[in-house]
């Protein structure tokens, strides 16, 4: 993997980026569920990967956040898997080390696609009132920023409630003219502008079981269409 992974060589942005070749792994390697053996292309990131890089964040923000605890806002439902697995490594760290940080974890819904599709609305479903993130240390936890207008959305809203500090940590960030690297401070891995599913990213409620992260097939998309 390490011939079509690179380290990208500014320290400060501490991610891997995947190339624009990279067409993903044959799906004969893996194992995934077999109903979506025609639905899905390739396997992309494999879970093994995503949970090595996870762990890897965890000590980014151990390093970074200085307070006793954190206020983790997950961003449903694409966040969930990462989200739970991040909390779980910076919990173990803690374990075995002389600082332990403390986690409070909440959640947030937002929809903005459709299909395959990014759209102008966003809309914040659920807990609206983040009252209770004042004077916190808030780590916001989403699975995957693209243009950038959702995560921008996100964090107006958040600064409203006068958080002591925030933090965005994107398993994903999608490589776009105008992308949004400068939102995100804890990045896993950097794609281009595919679309993929898998570890509880879905299209159309789809794909949310599947482990590893996979590039949708035209007969995917077209199955699971609405």
């Amino acid at each position: 993997m390490s011939a079509l992974l690179q380290m990208d060589n500014a320290e400060i942005k501490k991610r891997i980026v995947i190339k624009d070749d990279w067409p993903g792994y044959s799906l004969d390697l893996f194992t995934y569920p077999e109903h979506y053996h025609d639905d899905i292309e390739s396997i992309y990131i494999p879970h093994g990967v995503i949970m090595n890089r996870t762990e890897r964040l965890a000590h980014y923000i151990m390093d970074d956040f200085q307070d006793d605890n954190i206020m983790v806002l997950c961003v449903l439902k694409g966040g969930y898997k990462f989200c739970a697995d991040l909390v779980e490594f910076i919990k173990i760290l803690g374990w075995n080390s002389n600082k332990y940080l403390e986690t409070r974890v909440e959640f947030i819904r937002l929809k903005s696609y459709l299909n395959d599709q990014s759209t102008e609305d966003l809309h914040i479903i659920g807990c609206r009132d983040l009252s209770f993130l004042r004077g916190k240390s808030v780590l916001i936890v989403e699975a995957i920023v693209d243009t950038g207008k959702t995560m921008k959305a996100l964090l107006k809203h958040v600064e409203t409630f006068e958080p002591k500090m925030v933090k965005v940590a994107g398993l994903l960030v999608k490589r776009l003219p105008n992308m949004a690297e400068s939102l995100t401070d804890y990045v896993g891995f950097e794609i281009p502008n595919r679309f993929v599913v898998g570890y509880a990213l879905d299209y159309n409620e789809y794909f949310r079981d599947l482990n590893h992260i996979c590039v949708l097939s035209r007969t995917g998309k077209m199955k699971y269409k609405i």
